[in-house]
């Protein structure tokens, strides 16, 4: 797998049928390892180790109604009040990170109402907060956790 801008970390492979699966720690099992799986894994961790995150209040490709159609988010944080804080956007390093990308984002986000919103290829991250009055603002980083 591609070498990406975020920590490394510990993980556990298996193959199994020919394909390589790595090892969620929030959803508690294996999923297959595609480029866009390497980014949320490595994602997570990074969350979780550099953000300070709790495992427990991160939520992966949960199904949501978006404008009435069935969608996947890839992450959701929650604080402590279990009020969505921060909705993450995972895409393959092939992905480039366009307006189309940071419009699905906002949309999913229209069901979730999460405070901030990023998006990442594993490569580039960007990230944006929506203020109590609606506007977006984008941040330098990926905020800590303060929940």
């Amino acid at each position: 797998m591609k070498s990406l801008n975020l920590p490394p970390f510990e993980y556990k492979v298996k193959k199994q049928n020919g394909q390589v699966w790595i090892f969620d720690i929030i959803r508690k099992r294996y999923v297959v390892l595609t480029p866009e799986e390497w980014v949320r894994q490595h994602f997570i961790h990074f969350l979780i180790e550099s953000k300070g995150y709790p495992a427990q209040l991160i939520a992966v490709e949960k199904e949501i109604q978006v404008c009435g159609m069935k969608r996947r988010f890839d992450l959701v944080c929650y604080d402590r009040q279990a009020v969505p804080y921060l909705i993450v956007e995972c895409k393959a390093p092939s992905v480039a990170l366009s307006q189309v990308v940071f419009d699905q984002a906002f949309q999913y986000n229209l069901s979730i109402a999460a405070r901030f919103i990023a998006i990442t290829n594993g490569c580039l991250h960007f990230c944006g907060e929506i203020s109590g009055d609606g506007k977006f603002q984008m941040l330098a980083e990926i905020p800590n956790f303060r929940g």
